[in-house]
């Protein structure tokens, strides 16, 4: 398929590089209006999941991954939520563990690969029998665990679920974890590292012989923290094998049903492997639009409540 033409031309003026496309609306954007009804439900291993639910009585459900800590109250996730409830369309956002205000009771966390945790949320939708149409969608982290869910379903994908669409996703893991080394982008390194030892503090406290606290002080790098913590709690050998084994692109060649990713050009978290070109032009059902600007989570419009990204995927996924 070729590539999509973008049709998002720029952000409002003071938004004036990649760095504030992202920042400015992570911390000021505010979506008003979206309340949540909360399901928790059990996981396989013995843990939890909270899903934050916004019906308005449609048939159609799409269900929304957020984010590397996200939860369903970020602004994309709320904007997705507001938009889509316009247009008649319930939507289902479900909080990674540990994410949601809450914190999950097995000693692992979760990562981009975690697409088992979203099989257990789709089975969980597909037991209530209560929609005609599921659609998927996810930002970023979370586009990451859609794009790795689809491809591990393949054909064997429930034929219920039609349509998928990402964006500001990393496709490529390693790729957008080398990112994180730059300085330009010392700012999104410390903000998601100073959040993610919180959680590793708050483990210690749950599993006192599980977290070494000292060496947790000492890390200040994702790749130390990826090899320490991320993958010994999740069984992989140090980071490069975490990062290796679980991203997307491994399983993005077997996706078997329309899906779009968005990602933008000048997006300061993604690498160049995070662009799949060659792959999208040799698939019929996977659509690849590249804007020159958006920023990561950001394609802000001026004098408009929804962003670009938002809009694009309602368009995408409710038929346009």
């Amino acid at each position: 398929m070729p590539i999509i033409p973008s049709t998002y031309l720029k952000p409002p003026a003071y938004l004036f590089n990649g760095h504030l496309e992202t920042i400015i609306p992570s911390l000021w954007r505010k979506v008003a209006g979206v309340e949540y009804t909360r399901e928790k439900i059990d996981t396989p291993d013995g843990d939890f999941l909270n899903l934050d639910w916004s019906k308005v009585g449609g048939a159609k459900l799409l269900i929304l991954s957020h984010g590397l800590e996200g939860d369903s109250r970020r602004h994309y996730a709320l904007g997705l939520v507001k938009i889509f409830n316009q247009s008649g369309i319930d939507v289902l956002v479900w909080n990674n563990r540990t994410c949601g205000g809450e914190m999950n009771l097995k000693p692992i966390l979760y990562h981009h690969g975690a697409s088992y945790d979203l099989e257990t949320v789709v089975d969980h939708v597909l037991g209530q029998n209560i929609y005609q149409e599921i659609v998927l969608s996810g930002v970023s982290m979370g586009g990451a665990q859609t794009l790795k869910y689809l491809g591990e379903k393949g054909e064997s994908l429930p034929k219920i679920i039609t349509k998928a669409a990402v964006y500001s996703t990393p496709c490529n893991l390693a790729s957008s974890a080398a990112t994180l080394k730059s300085r330009s982008n010392l700012f999104y390194k410390n903000r998601f590292l100073g959040k993610l030892k919180k959680k590793m503090e708050a483990k210690a406290v749950q599993f006192p012989n599980l977290i070494d606290l000292e060496l947790l002080r000492r890390v200040q790098d994702f790749d130390a923290f990826d090899t320490q913590f991320t993958a010994k709690l999740h069984g992989f050998k140090d980071a490069a094998d975490f990062y290796k084994t679980v991203s997307a692109d491994n399983w993005m060649d077997r996706i078997a049903i329309p899906t779009l990713i968005v990602n933008a050009l000048n997006d300061p978290l993604l690498g160049a492997e995070c662009y799949p070109i060659k792959l999208a032009e040799s698939k019929s059902n996977l659509f690849l639009e590249m804007p020159e600007r958006g920023g990561h989570t950001g394609f802000s419009l001026q004098d408009k409540e929804f962003t670009f990204g938002e809009i694009r995927i309602l368009a995408f996924l409710h038929g346009a």
